[in-house]
């Protein structure tokens, strides 16, 4: 090989590292355009402040917290609560009742408007804390999105489990035993800590596992009655996803939704891949 054998190689080498190089920068550019454009669509998206509470008054749940809404310390604490979540400054306001009530919602908290000083206890936590939410923030009405659904907790006691009988036991009778320091029927907790456990991410997992997933243990030698059960609730918590989408909502509007635990951890599940929503950190809040 001469020289300009040589030559000529070199050339096209510096030629073909060249083309690479332009390449390298082209992605690298047409990479950072995706992610500028994907960070704007993040800031368009509304934000929503999704935060779960135990039933704080009557609750038909199969196991409950104990909370007397009557009591003025338990009162002053729920305001306490009010006044963290008022950080997030919500526009908008949705709550577990259902949607065909929000004329009786508004009822009552125009009611509370005119006496924030006199405790509300409609529907529990929504009286105590959503109502206090909106009055410190200027809102002026709530909207209820619950779909009133039932279904059996106990279609186990209901057929002779032919699916997964030791699973399904052994989660009823120690249904803590993988979250242990998130046990809300500690006794000694503030409503503060109570809650704090409640809107841990494991603790919403943990719900969606105890009132649907672990149905699906439960069933006939070819039935599916637990699993058609589970499919029930998920079919709830749809249905209040579908409400909330209902409301004429702008990018402008930031929105809080208060409403049981289970309903919390679904609307995560639905909203964490919505192309509306923005679900904020509630730990931000909840200090």
């Amino acid at each position: 090989m001469d020289i300009h054998q040589i030559a000529s190689i070199m050339k096209h080498l510096i030629f073909i590292t060249a083309l690479f190089v332009l390449s390298c920068n082209e992605k690298t550019q047409h990479t950072a355009q995706g992610n500028l454009q994907e960070d704007s669509q993040e800031s368009d998206k509304i934000k929503v402040l999704n935060f779960a509470t135990f039933h704080m008054g009557n609750t038909s749940d199969s196991k409950s917290v104990e909370f007397d809404e009557q009591n003025r310390k338990n009162q002053e604490d729920a305001k306490k609560i009010a006044q963290m979540i008022s950080a997030f400054g919500p526009t908008v306001i949705c709550v577990e009742v259902p949607a065909s009530e929000s004329e009786e919602l508004n009822t009552e908290y125009t009611k509370y408007l005119k006496s924030p000083n006199k405790a509300s206890t409609y529907y529990g936590e929504v009286g105590l804390v959503a109502f206090e939410v909106g009055r410190i923030n200027n809102v002026e009405k709530l909207y209820g999105i619950d779909y009133r659904l039932e279904y059996n907790y106990n279609i186990n006691n209901d057929l002779k489990n032919e699916i997964d009988s030791a699973t399904f036991n052994n989660f009823q009778s120690n249904p803590f035993a993988s979250i242990p320091e998130l046990n809300i029927f500690e006794e000694g907790l503030s409503l503060a800590e109570k809650l704090s456990r409640m809107n841990h991410p494991k603790f919403l997992d943990f719900l969606i596992t105890a009132n649907a997933d672990i149905l699906t243990y439960v069933g006939s030698k070819n039935g599916y009655e637990g699993a058609d059960e589970a499919a029930e609730y998920y079919k709830r918590n749809l249905r209040i996803y579908s409400n909330l989408n209902r409301l004429p909502l702008t990018k402008k509007d930031r929105v809080f939704i208060l409403s049981g635990g289970s309903h919390t951890a679904f609307l995560n599940e639905f909203m964490q891949r919505s192309l509306k929503y923005e679900v904020v950190n509630t730990f931000d809040y909840l200090k």
